[in-house]
Formats: structure tokens, C-alpha cells, sequence
């Protein structure tokens, strides 16, 4: 019976507990267990934190799903207690709630890349079983290091950079005997590195750059004897560094660059390196040789030695086979000896060698021919501010894929090979300040070359016309040399040209020509100190971005042009030393940007104005004109004489009869043309009939030869109103992309009569040629129109930034300059429609598929079907208004189209702006994220500007980081990033919702140049 009662017992408990865990576990369940209650409350506390959400992440967050389904949050399957939070990058605000310390079961908690403000709540310390805890880069948290994370003593990984933390590092951190990886890169810490650090023994990341920490790197780092990589970077640290560091054979990167570390580097520094692969020291004081023991560290990928004080002889690299970065400028290696370049023969052992960049050291000799045997992936060679002499090799030619080549400042001379003509991929030639006696002219079949300066040479003859065809040209320099001749009208056919055009200091003799005007995206122009003569062109009026204009010490002759009035940018005009005449304009008063006007030593006369740039004594030099009069008191003039009373009444009577007369003959030939006007705009002719006249014509034959009967094998893109096919043109035997007008959709027709009227008469080189046209009858007897384009070989910018499209048929990616050069391209395109054409013409529908690219990747504007024409409207108005609906494409289209359809040159600026972010963003307008009133620039909006690398298209990052960690980007290029955030500045300016507050097409042409200048040259 015993027996009986204990079996009965033991069952009815097993059926209990059975029961009660259906119970626990059922997932229709409303009342949780007290474990489960506890973490439910807590995500509630978390989420009521969170003062704004744009992308709506915490949607999920309600009481119609267990929250253990809520996005970012894991839980462990049997206990139903939350062990994960992870809401990283989603642009989240508010403040980190005390309640999280309640999820007590949680491992991994990470909100990194958000705008949590405010303290690192204490309450974290509560979670015992955290290990991975990243709350970096929140660039408004604030506080001192939360001292009781020091209890959290599971911690492995632990992410506090990019805040705004302030103080020491606490000693309480020794407590984190399991932690692996600390970041605290960029916040502002202070204080010294601690010594206690090194008792953190299973440390094997240690990142603690960019912050405010002093004095000497304590040798008790050293006790890391796991430690891989250290990041001391961009601090204030002093002293040599710690000898022990050299015995870490664990190390694989050492970075301590930008610092004031000194000290030299002992000659036993590489023996126990040997798996080292990263050794960052510029920007320090360190001084003697380049420790020959370098050579045990084989597997070296990048070397950064810039910017210190070493000397001696460079050892032997050839056993760096991975060799990627040498970059030693700025020190005072070398002897000035023949033998001090004898190292670069052991580097043609460096298969991975990408930049080699000796520049401005004590190097002498002559540059061996063995240079050119280098590998063909160095794409940048910096050899400037050395002694080297004699030649250039011509085996240089062999580095076909350089893009960056300059020895400025040494003593070469002879001619530049014409070898170089090899060098398809060039953009930056630098060879200033040497002897080099010709220029040669292959130059001109360097067809991507940026950047031009051949200044302060003994170039003798005249300047090749070829360098018309460098259409890429933004800086040109050829002053301080023996140039004779006239300057080539090619030259001023660059109209890509806006960073300087300088051909001062010569022996050039003739006229500036009228072309001068074509150079419209121009910041300096000098031509000042040759011969020079005739008179200066008033079309210099129309170079609108000039800021700098020199043309002192020449012959120049006649008056000042009235049209310099027109260049509101303008901040210094010399015109000294020449010889012209008549008055000064009273126009260039209203320059306000003017702060040096220098028209010395001319033979001007009349009386000088007084306001603007005229009043500042101290701005202008009026010296050696005897004949001026009047101006400021300051300046010591004459004063100019005045006529007799009587003669003045008599001047102004006959003054009065002229105007009266004048004004009688225009009202009678106002009369006459509204006649004549009148009679013949019954007779005027139709724009159908006259729209197609100057462009030449195929036939329909002809193209559906060259398409294969328009077969679909052939067909490249397809739109609203056409189909694009790609073809042949028989009698030329070449690529074409033919637009076929769907003519059966209404508004087609319209559509192709809008794009011939606003092709016809548009040239520019980032505009899609128009080669020819067809309006004829099929062979189904229907009609038939076509335009001829010329055939763009890398497609649509939507393929390129959107590879995901099926139609893209490659994965091939853009870098940041190639984005920039295709944002600077369609801004000048832009600028060119709205400012320099005949007819002003407004696109209408701005969007990555309607930019192609070029087989150089130069960007073409191209799809006018929707353009309007200002000329065909009212010339008093920015636009026209219509009630035809929204003009463009939806997301690109902007907000003032929805309204009252006011078309306008802002609309296009509009569309560009968000293209820009698009680029950047590497997601569209109409991305299914933007959702209850979101949008993209709002997007971008909220992250700007500290925040603004998580939402960077990851593509582009990848380029710039020096390295990687658990996905996330610790060590930004710092010229890269300006440039990031300078493109995000412009785009969202562009893209403000009032149209009048939009940026100005001409400042931002003005600030991509300037952005494209560092985003180059930076090494």
C-alpha cells in the first residue's frame, strides 16, 4: 500500500511538472514568468528611452508579438529570457535606459552607430554574463568611463569609441581578466596611459587612438603576451618607444603615428617582429636609421615612417614580398650620394607594391633604370624634394597603371620620355621646380590627366596645341619656363579647368584670344610677365568662377572691360605694368568679393570710384596713372576738375534733346515691328515642322540592319516613352545606342519633338552626343522616330550604384573619387544647360539611369524626353506653371512639382542633390525603408555630420579603412572622411525643400573642385 501511495505520488508530480512547463513554455502564453515579466519590462523602459526612430525599427516592438520575436531581440529558446539587443545603425535617439541593467541573462548588447545622449547608465554593470557590450560611436554619450562595467567580468569585447568620453581610464578595468578586445578610439580620455593596463592579460586588441593621452607608452605593456594589435594613434604621448615592445612576437600591427614620440629606433627592433604586418610611426620625432633587422619582418604589408627625423641609407626590402605601402617622405634619409637610391632594385621583389612615396628626404644620385621594373600595381610614386639628377628614366613607361607620378623640387633635366605616353591611367604629373628642357607632345594622349605642373623649368619652344585634348585637365602649369609663342586656342577649348591655368613667367607673345571665355569653371588664371599685347577680351567677363586674375608686366593695351563685373567671385585683379588706357570702370565696385585691385604703372586716366573695393586705401594700388583724379582721401590723388556752370546746363539741354529724339524713333519702330510681328505670327511655322531640321537623318533601314531587326539580344534599357537598342550605323561602321520612340504610348511624340529642340543646338562633354536622327515609316507601314547617340560603353550610373539590378550584368563598384568625378560632371552638365546655353533648358529628370558612362567613366547627361525649354515660355520667370501633374520621377522629383508644377532650374538642383545622396547612401529614393513620411534626405539628415559613416555606402569604406574589426571601421582616412562629409553638405543643401534656399550651382561646382583637389592628391 506503501508502495502504491509513493508510485501514485510520483506520478501526479510528473504529471504536474509536465503541465506547469506547457504552461511556461505555450507562445500564446499573455502572463509570462516572473524571469520573462522582468525582461518584457525592461524592453518596454528600453523603447519609452527612444525619443526618435526614423527607420521605425521598434514597429515591431508592440503587445501583439512576444517580445522575443521584437526585431534585435534574441532569447534563449528554453528559458525565454533575453540574451541578445542588437539595434546597431538604425539612427536611433534617446538615452540608454537604467532598465537594461534588469535583462540579467543578456551576452551580447550592442546599440553601436546610433544618437544615445547622455551617461553610459551604472545599471549595465548589473549583467554578469555580459561579453559583448558596444556602444560606440555615439558621438553624444558623454561622461567619464563607467567604472562599474568593471563588473561585468564575462566581458570579451568592449566598444566605447567615438564617444564624447572624458577622464582616466579607472583602475577597476583590471578586473576584466576575460576581455580580448578594448576600443576607445576617438573619444577625449586623458591622462596617462595607465600601467595597470598591462596586467589585463588576455588582451589581444588594444585600440585607444585618438584621444588626449600624455607623457611615456609604461613598459608594462609588455605583458600582453597575446596582444596582436595596439593603436596608440594621434594622441599626445612623448618618449621612446618601450624596448620591450620589440620582444612582442605576437604583434601584427604597431600604430603610434601622430604623436610626439621620439628616440631611435635600435638596430635589434625587427629580430623577434617576425609577424608583424602593419608598423605605423609618422608624425613623431624619432630619429636615426631605418633598423637593417627590418628585413626579419617578411610579411610586412605596410610601412609608414613619414614625417620623422631618420637619416642614413635605406636597407634592403626585397624580402617584404607583401609589401603594399612604403611611405618614408619627410625625413632626411639618404647622403646626396649616387648610391642612396641603389635600394630601389631589392623592391622589384615587391609583387604587391601599390604606393612607394620617398618625397622630400636628402636622396641623391640618379633614378636607375631598375625603376621601371617596379611592379604594375604601383599606382602612386612620390619622389618629390630629393637631389636626384639626370634623366628620367624611360622605363618608367612600364608602370602602366599609375595614376600619380610627381618628383618636383630635384634637379632632372633632359626631356620627359615619351614613354610616358604609355601611361594611359595618369591623372597627376608633378615635375615643377626642375631642369627639364621639353615637354613633348604625346602629352596630349595622356587623356585622364588631372593635374599638369611643369612649372620652374627650362622649357624652351612653344606649348603644344595636344593639350587640347587633355579634356580632364582641372590644373595646368607651365610658368617660370622659356615658352615662346602664342598661347594655342586649343588650350582654351579645357573647359574642365578650374583649379589654376598658369603660363606666367614666359617669353609668350599675341593676344589673349577671345576663347579665353570657354574657361568658365576657372578659379586663377595667370598669364602675368610675358609679352603679351592687344586688347584684354571682354569675353574674360563670362570665366564666372575666376577668383584670381593676374596679367601684370605686358603689353596689354586699351580699356579695362566693363565685363569683369561679371566675375562676383573675384578676389584679386592685377592688371600693373601694361599699357592701358581710359577710365577705370565705376562697375567694379559692385565686385564685393574684391580684396586686391592692383592697376599700377598703365597710362589710365579719369576719376577713380570710391565705394566697394575702392574704398580700402590699403586694397588697391593706383600708382604711376598721372592722369587719374579724385577716389578716397587716402590715396592722394588730384582732385578731378569740374566744368564752368554754364557750359554744364548747356551739356545737360543738348543731353535732353538727344534722349527725347531717341526715344520718338524707338516708339516708332516699336510701331512697326508689332506691325510686322502681328501679320507674320498667323504664318508662323509649327514646332512639329521644324524641330528635326539640323539634325541629319538615317534611315529606318539602315537601323534595323544595325539591330538586328531591333531584336531584343540588343535591347539595353527601355523607359516611359522608348526603347534603347544598342547598334550599328552602317556607313560608319560604329557602336551607336538607338532611342525608339514608343509612339503608340500618348506623349511620345511630344516627347521626342521636347528632346530634338533641346539637343540640337547643345554641345558639352558631359552631355550624351547626339549623333543623328530618324523620322520615317517602318516596314509595317507605321510611323517611326529615332534618335542616334554615341554608345556609352559602362552604362547607367543606376547600374553601377545599384549592382543588384538584374540588368547590370556586372558587380563592378565605384570608388569616392570616381563618385566625386561623376557628381562633378553632372553638376557642370547642369551649370551648362541653365547658365551657357542659348536657350536655357531645365532636364526635369535627374536619376542615376539617365547618367551614363564613357569608357573613362567620364558621366554623360543624357534622356531630354521631359526637358523643358525656357525659351518657348516666359523669359520674365524661373519656370512655368502647369497642371499637367508631377514632372520626373518620383523620390527625385521635387516637392514644388507636386504642388503647383512650378518647372525651374531649382527643380534640377533639386534632383541632383538627391542624387548625390544616393550616391553616397548607396540606397534609392524610393528604397522601401522611406516609409511614413521619411525620405533619403531626412535619412541622411539625422546623421549628419558625426554619424555619417554608418550610413556611407559600406563599398566605399572599405576603400579607406585601415582596418576592420568585427565589421566595424576604426581607422578612417581623415582627408577621405572631410570629403565624405563635404559631398553629404552639398547634396542635402541642394536638396532643402524651399527652392530659393537651394545651393547655387555656381558655389557648388566651386567647393567639388576644391574637394577633388585634396580627395586626389592625398597620399
Amino acid at each position: 500500500m506503501r508502495f502504491f501511495s509513493l508510485t501514485l505520488l510520483t506520478f501526479w508530480s510528473i504529471l504536474s511538472l509536465f503541465i506547469l512547463k506547457s504552461l511556461w513554455f505555450s507562445p500564446n502564453m499573455t502572463v509570462f514568468a516572473s524571469g520573462n515579466e522582468t525582461d518584457h519590462s525592461a524592453l518596454l523602459k528600453f523603447k519609452e528611452s527612444i525619443s526618435s526612430d526614423p527607420t521605425k525599427i521598434l514597429f515591431s516592438w508592440n503587445t501583439s508579438t512576444h517580445f522575443c520575436n521584437w526585431h534585435g531581440v534574441t532569447c534563449n529558446s528554453m528559458l525565454q529570457r533575453v540574451t541578445e539587443l542588437n539595434l546597431q545603425g538604425y539612427n536611433l535617439k534617446g538615452f540608454i535606459s537604467p532598465h537594461i541593467g534588469n535583462l540579467s541573462h543578456m551576452t551580447n548588447f550592442n546599440i553601436g552607430d546610433n544618437n544615445f545622449h547622455g551617461e553610459i547608465p551604472q545599471e549595465l554593470g548589473q549583467l554578469s554574463k555580459l561579453e559583448y557590450l558596444s556602444v560606440g560611436n555615439n558621438s553624444f554619450l558623454v561622461g567619464k568611463f563607467p567604472s562599474n562595467l568593471t563588473a561585468c567580468t564575462h566581458l570579451k569585447i568592449l566598444y566605447l569609441n567615438g564617444n564624447n568620453l572624458t577622464g582616466e581610464i579607472p583602475v577597476e578595468i583590471v578586473s576584466l581578466q576575460k576581455l580580448q578586445k578594448l576600443f576607445l578610439f576617438k573619444n577625449n580620455l586623458s591622462g596617462r596611459i595607465p600601467s595597470f593596463m598591462g596586467n589585463i592579460s588576455s588582451l589581444i586588441h588594444l585600440s585607444i587612438g585618438y584621444n588626449n593621452f600624455k607623457g611615456d607608452i609604461p613598459q608594462e605593456i609588455c605583458r600582453l603576451k597575446s596582444l596582436t594589435f595596439l593603436s596608440l594613434k594621434s594622441n599626445i604621448l612623448t618618449g621612446p618607444l618601450p624596448s620591450c615592445l620589440y620582444n612582442m612576437s605576437s604583434l601584427t600591427r604597431i600604430s603610434v603615428a601622430i604623436n610626439q614620440l621620439n628616440g631611435s629606433l635600435p638596430s635589434n627592433m625587427f629580430h623577434t617582429l617576425s609577424n608583424l604586418q602593419t608598423l605605423h610611426i609618422a608624425f613623431n620625432q624619432f630619429s636615426g636609421s631605418i633598423p637593417s633587422s627590418i628585413t626579419n619582418a617578411s610579411i610586412l604589408s605596410t610601412i609608414g615612417m613619414a614625417h620623422n627625423n631618420l637619416f642614413g641609407q635605406v636597407p634592403s626590402l626585397g624580402k617584404q614580398i607583401h609589401l603594399q605601402y612604403l611611405v618614408l617622405s619627410t625625413n632626411n634619409l639618404g647622403d646626396n650620394s649616387p648610391n642612396d637610391l641603389e635600394f630601389l632594385k631589392s623592391l622589384t621583389n615587391c609583387s604587391e607594391l601599390q604606393m612607394l612615396s620617398l618625397s622630400y628626404n636628402n636622396f641623391g644620385g640618379r633614378l636607375p633604370n631598375s625603376l621601371g621594373n617596379l611592379t604594375t600595381q604601383l599606382s602612386k610614386l612620390y619622389l618629390g624634394g630629393n637631389h636626384i639628377s639626370g634623366g628620367i628614366p624611360a622605363t618608367c613607361g612600364n608602370l602602366i597603371n599609375l595614376i600619380l607620378f610627381t618628383m618636383e623640387q630635384n634637379l632632372l633635366d633632359g626631356v620627359i620620355p615619351t614613354t610616358f605616353e604609355k601611361l594611359q591611367k595618369l591623372q597627376v604629373l608633378d615635375l615643377r621646380g626642375n631642369k627639364l628642357s621639353s615637354l613633348g607632345t604625346f602629352i596630349g594622349n595622356l587623356s585622364r590627366l588631372f593635374y599638369l605642373d611643369v612649372a620652374e623649368n627650362m622649357l624652351a619652344g612653344s606649348i603644344p596645341p595636344s593639350l587640347g585634348s587633355c579634356q580632364d585637365l582641372q590644373h595646368l602649369d607651365l610658368s617660370q619656363n622659356n615658352l615662346t609663342g602664342t598661347i594655342p586656342l586649343e588650350v582654351f577649348n579645357l573647359s574642365y579647368l578650374a583649379d589654376a591655368f598658369s603660363l606666367s613667367q614666359n617669353l609668350l607673345t599675341g593676344n589673349i584670344p577671345e576663347e579665353v571665355g570657354n574657361l568658365k569653371n576657372l578659379n586663377s588664371l595667370y598669364l602675368f610677365e610675358n609679352r603679351l599685347s592687344g586688347h584684354i577680351p571682354e569675353t574674360i567677363g563670362e570665366c564666372i568662377m575666376l577668383e584670381q586674375l593676374y596679367l601684370h608686366g605686358n603689353s596689354l593695351q586699351g580699356s579695362i572691360p566693363s565685363s569683369l563685373a561679371s566675375l562676383r567671385g573675384l578676389q584679386s585683379l592685377d592688371l600693373s605694368q601694361n599699357l592701358l588706357s581710359g577710365p577705370i570702370p565705376r562697375v567694379l565696385q559692385i565686385i564685393s568679393s574684391l580684396q586686391y585691385f592692383n592697376v599700377s604703372f598703365n597710362m589710365l586716366d579719369g576719376e577713380v570710384p570710391t565705394k566697394g573695393i575702392f574704398s580700402n586705401a590699403s586694397g588697391i594700388i593706383v600708382t604711376g596713372n598721372s592722369k587719374l583724379c579724385g577716389g578716397i582721401s587716402k590715396l592722394h590723388l588730384p582732385l578731378c576738375p569740374v566744368k564752368a556752370t554754364k557750359q554744364a546746363k548747356h551739356h545737360s539741354l543738348r543731353l535732353i534733346a538727344i534722349i527725347v529724339s531717341a526715344v520718338a524713333s524707338l516708339l516708332i519702330l516699336l510701331v512697326i515691328l508689332t506691325i510686322y510681328w502681328m501679320r507674320k505670327r498667323s504664318n508662323k511655322p509649327s514646332l512639329d515642322s521644324t524641330t528635326t531640321d539640323q539634325l541629319t537623318k538615317v534611315s529606318y533601314q539602315s537601323l534595323y540592319n544595325g539591330t538586328n531587326g531591333f531584336s531584343t539580344s540588343n535591347l539595353i534599357g527601355s523607359g516611359s516613352f522608348s526603347s534603347v537598342y544598342k547598334g550599328t550605323l552602317e556607313q560608319e561602321d560604329k557602336i551607336v545606342a538607338i532611342k525608339v520612340l514608343n509612339l503608340k504610348k500618348k506623349g511620345a511624340d511630344k516627347s521626342f519633338i521636347v528632346e530634338c529642340n533641346a539637343l540640337k543646338n547643345i554641345r558639352h562633354r558631359n552631355l550624351v552626343p547626339t549623333l543623328t536622327c530618324c523620322s520615317s515609316i517602318d516596314y509595317k507601314g507605321e510611323e517611326f522616330k529615332a534618335l542616334i547617340f554615341e554608345y556609352m560603353t559602362n552604362g547607367s550610373l543606376e547600374q553601377w550604384i545599384h549592382p543588384e539590378t538584374p540588368s547590370a550584368g556586372h558587380t563592378r563598384t565605384l570608388s569616392l573619387h570616381q563618385r566625386l568625378n561623376i557628381i562633378t560632371d553632372v553638376a557642370s552638365a547642369l551649370h551648362y544647360l541653365h547658365h551657357e546655353c542659348e536657350q536655357l533648358i531645365i532636364h526635369c529628370d535627374i536619376k542615376p539611369s539617365n547618367v551614363l558612362l564613357n569608357d573613362s567613366m567620364v558621366a554623360h547627361v543624357g534622356d531630354f524626353g521631359i526637358a523643358r525649354l525656357l525659351s518657348t515660355f516666359d523669359h520674365t520667370t524661373s519656370g512655368q506653371t502647369s497642371t499637367n501633374g508631377i514632372k520626373g520621377t518620383i523620390g527625385y522629383a521635387p516637392p514644388e512639382y507636386g504642388a503647383r508644377y512650378e518647372v525651374s532650374t531649382y527643380g534640377d538642383v533639386y534632383s541632383f542633390g538627391i542624387l548625390i545622396l544616393e550616391m553616397l547612401t548607396g540606397r534609392r529614393p524610393t528604397d522601401e525603408m522611406f516609409k511614413d513620411g521619411q525620405n533619403l534626405r531626412n535619412f541622411v539628415a539625422v546623421s549628419y555630420p558625426n554619424n555619417l559613416l554608418q550610413i556611407l555606402d559600406r563599398r566605399i569604406i572599405s576603400e579607406y579603412e585601415a582596418t576592420t574589426m568585427e565589421g566595424k571601421c576604426c581607422n578612417v582616412n581623415p582627408e577621405a572622411e572631410k570629403c565624405v562629409v563635404s559631398l553629404f553638405r552639398i547634396g542635402l543643401a541642394c536638396s532643402v525643400e524651399s527652392p530659393k534656399e537651394r545651393m547655387n550651382l555656381v558655389d557648388v561646382i566651386r567647393e567639388l573642385n576644391q574637394i577633388t583637389k585634396v580627395s586626389l592628391l592625398v597620399s
